[in-house]
């Protein structure tokens, strides 16, 4: 919507809490409906085309409201996982469906999402040993564990270790920047001679330097003939998956455990929404489940899938208490449908690819990885120091922002497409930007 209807809405939106506050008392204080009332309620997938907000808005009272909070808060939350993971045509285990064993949650970034699952990995593997050598202790068994990723992971996972107070390693990256299978078991047989327990693999498609794609066809079936538990980091390319042209970039997800990516970050939700799926929710549940008498519901014994308590969200996050986060998905995958969201991707990976071409024409410049979503990793032909001033030059004037990485030992700055309004202008006036910047740069460093 634009500004005009944003205002509309917004004012509308006001009116109705308003309304709802002074009139307050006339509803009820505990919803009488049965579990798992909303799932019948609306569609079991997700609107190809976009709907209009009046359509959207009166479903707030007719399907949310009858629920209140709770359960409207977990069985729109289902629900809504349930929708993208068929818009990026997960398998049917990570689904929740009517009596599915899988299901997704909603955390709030995929830093938490990458610490739930190394947890509830830890635990699987502690019980698990245990069992098969029951003269070893808890710390015994703690103190051997290892978890990878790749040297190219986002330095969060490395958190994820330092908090779950177990070991981490980094599984060296090829030329394109990718962890192969061949890495990877290399790494995992050096470690198992010397009695290590290998449990918790990272996998990245997508990785913050330069987007690139963990070989998941090579390293899923290691990580499953070991009892390696793999999560699948897709924070920012996951978004992508939901166009078919990119769906490849994901094959191999059947071999993982969990998998996660952030709406937030490219699908034009709101922070914060980040996606998370697993496969078995009674892996999370058996590490994270507590049941004081305060948290405990008479509908929790029912035989609906909703009310057992493995399916109750605090016993799939770190917090107890949780935000109505599924509301904001609901709205914006209806508002704007499948296809709109397709093209807000589609979009974003031409202006990159615009950008590139724009680079590629300069031969002061190159490109120093692979282009495949939007995100273009591009430098001056020259030294670390050249390219550090260069982008000192570019942030202080303030008309544009960029990011650097190291790819290996090579200083590189990143031009990556974000914004919700950006059009071809908006790139051609980046790389004029960038472009004089460079000329000015370059004339300098030759007088010195």
């Amino acid at each position: 919507m634009d500004a005009a209807e944003f205002r509309k809405r917004g004012k509308e939106m006001v009116d109705y809490i308003a309304d709802y506050l002074e009139k307050i008392e006339k509803r009820q204080v505990f919803p009488d409906v049965e579990p798992g009332y909303l799932r019948p309620l609306i569609p079991d997938c997700a609107p190809q085309d976009p709907e209009s907000f009046e359509d959207v808005f009166k479903d707030i009272e007719k399907i949310i409201m009858p629920g209140a909070a709770s359960p409207a808060c977990t069985e729109l939350e289902t629900v809504m996982l349930d929708w993208l993971g068929k818009m990026i045509n997960l398998p049917e285990e990570f689904l929740a469906g009517k009596d599915g064993q899988g299901g997704g949650v909603i955390q709030g970034s995929a830093s938490e999402a990458t610490l739930i699952s190394l947890l509830a990995a830890r635990t699987k593997t502690i019980r698990r040993v245990q069992l098969e050598k029951p003269e070893l202790t808890e710390a015994d068994i703690m103190g051997r564990l290892v978890a990878y990723a790749s040297d190219q992971a986002h330095s969060s996972v490395e958190r994820a270790a330092l908090i779950g107070g177990v070991k981490i390693k980094n599984v060296s990256s090829d030329d394109t920047f990718s962890v192969c299978g061949s890495a990877l078991k290399k790494v995992l047989d050096e470690d198992k001679a010397s009695g290590l327990i290998p449990f918790f693999f990272c996998a990245t498609l997508g990785t913050t330097p330069c987007c690139s794609f963990d070989k998941l066809l090579e390293l899923g079936p290691i990580c499953n003939k070991e009892n390696i538990w793999m999560h699948i980091d897709a924070a920012y390319a996951g978004s992508a998956f939901i166009c078919p042209e990119f769906r490849h970039l994901l094959n191999g997800v059947e071999f993982a455990d969990s998998f996660n990516f952030n709406p937030h970050k490219w699908l034009l939700v709101n922070f914060d929404c980040s996606a998370m799926w697993v496969k078995k929710r009674s892996d999370l549940t058996g590490a994270f489940k507590l049941e004081p008498l305060y948290l405990q519901h008479h509908h929790q014994e029912s035989g609906n899938f909703i009310n057992k308590l493995d399916y109750y969200y605090f016993h799939w996050q770190i917090p107890l208490g949780r935000r109505f986060r599924s509301l904001k998905l609901w709205f914006v995958l209806r508002m704007y449908g499948v296809t709109g969201l397709q093209e807000h991707i589609r979009k974003h990976v031409r202006l990159s690819h615009q950008f590139e071409h724009l680079v590629l024409q300069d031969e002061r410049f190159e490109i120093c990885a692979e282009v495949v979503l939007g995100l273009v990793c591009f430098r001056l032909k020259g030294s670390n120091e050249l390219n550090k001033a260069l982008l000192k030059s570019i942030n202080e004037a303030k008309k544009i922002h960029l990011v650097p990485c190291h790819l290996r030992e090579t200083f590189v700055l990143r031009f990556a497409i974000c914004s919700r309004t950006v059009e071809s202008t908006h790139i051609k006036f980046a790389w004029q930007h960038i472009s004089q910047l460079a000329t000015a740069l370059l004339k300098t460093w030759e007088e010195l």
